[in-house]
């Protein structure tokens, strides 16, 4: 058997193979590119064995390089830059290191401490889309965010009346008119009747809110320096012409979510899960992924998802401390889904309440409602079962009853 180790940068990756003594049998330096890759299949075939007798660790799966590798049949083992920041330690107590260096130390990795890391299987072609999904419309979110939060507050300078007059700001119909109505003065030149064919014309379907809408823009308001006013039109039009294809970018990608989200057989298992809609549900699939080896336990995806903390202990010293170390997209995913399952789930919002007096903030009792969400949904995914709540609180009753 032989151990590969790679140290992975954007434009170069450094290997290094070991034997099963130890001995470095090869250190080079590879490009990035389909010469570099082949670089490894030649080393291999130096040694004259099959890529299955080939133990690979690398740092990372988003990589052409990993593609490229579980391609050729490598056995490859993902190995967290954490956990190797934390090996680095027991070959030199200076933390120096350098590429050459990490790379020897993920090839050794493997050779002491395989049976602690697993084979890396990726997700189906369908958990994958799901998943870049999910990250093309959070991009989209924080982008949308950054920019309507620069429009409002040109808005409140300027253009007040246009703040909640179709509720949502970034909403379709909000964005056209301040493209159309870039100032209060041309907006407030409207008569109804020219406002109810912009809002027919834009399929706003609150017919009955017409007037209240053309009530809210006329009615009297501070007045804006005209000069401000004038420096600021521009501002309006470009932002909310920057914000409309976005907007509509984000729709179309939450319906295509939603059919992929559908298409997949676990779909019904996560779709039970109170509060969770349509963006959490899926993000909750794409995250637990394919595999049910890869948690063997309710506590390896809660620790991946920071949700549980790291308790330190030392005679009769005890340090409970938050969890760094973790998946944070996971862990984000997971106490959103907390936050939106008190609405939805009597006994989630008896749970936040009961524990919320002993945590230092709403997010603290959110990350612990969370910890016991990730246990049941990892129970259901394992055994396939969607959640009941009714059963879910009988159970809970039973294991509180007395012991006779």
């Amino acid at each position: 058997m032989f151990y590969f180790g790679i140290d992975w940068s954007e434009d170069h990756h450094n290997l290094c193979i070991m034997n099963e003594a130890g001995a470095r049998i090869s250190q080079i330096k590879l490009e990035h590119s389909l010469a570099g890759f082949g670089r490894i299949e030649l080393e291999r075939r130096k040694l004259g064995v099959p890529t299955r007798e080939c133990l690979l660790a690398i740092e990372t799966s988003h990589n052409l390089l990993v593609d490229f590798l579980l391609g050729k049949g490598y056995v490859v083992y993902i190995i967290p830059p954490q956990a190797t920041k934390s090996y680095r330690n027991r070959h030199r107590s200076s933390g120096a290191h350098t590429d050459d260096s990490d790379a020897a130390l993920l090839a050794s990795i493997l050779r002491t401490d395989r049976d602690s890391h697993r084979i890396w299987r990726p997700n189906s072609p369908l958990t994958q889309q799901i998943l870049a999904q999910l990250r093309l419309i959070e991009s989209l979110r924080r982008s949308i965010q950054r920019q309507s939060n620069q429009l409002r507050a040109v808005l409140w300078r300027i253009y007040p009346q246009a703040l909640g007059l179709f509720g949502d700001l970034t909403s379709q119909i909000s964005l056209q008119f301040l493209i159309a109505y870039p100032t209060a003065q041309e907006a407030q030149a409207l008569s109804l009747e020219e406002f109810t064919a912009f809002c027919r014309e834009h399929h706003y379907t609150r017919s009955d809110l017409i007037l209240r809408r053309y009530a809210h823009l006329t009615e009297p308001n501070p007045t804006a320096n005209p000069a401000v006013v004038q420096a600021y039109r521009s501002h309006v039009h470009i932002l909310a012409e920057l914000l409309l294809p976005q907007v509509r970018c984000r729709n179309e990608a939450i319906t295509q979510l939603k059919k992929l989200f559908e298409r997949h057989p676990d779909h019904f298992i996560f779709a039970s899960l109170p509060g969770a809609g349509e963006i959490l549900a899926p993000a909750l699939l794409a995250k637990f992924g394919d595999h049910r080896d890869r948690f063997p336990q309710a506590a390896d995806v809660q620790a991946l998802a920071g949700t549980c903390p790291v308790t330190e202990r030392s005679g009769k010293k005890k340090i409970v401390k938050f969890r760094k170390g973790c998946d944070k997209e996971f862990r984000r995913i997971a106490q959103q889904f907390a936050q939106a399952s008190v609405q939805q789930s009597g006994w989630a919002a008896a749970y936040w309440a009961e524990v919320r007096p002993h945590c230092d903030s709403n997010s603290h009792a959110y990350r612990c409602l969370a910890n016991r969400w990730l246990a049941i949904i990892w129970k259901l995914w394992q055994t396939r079962q969607p959640y009941d709540e009714a059963y879910h609180l009988r159970q809970r009753a039973l294991r509180r009853r007395p012991r006779s």
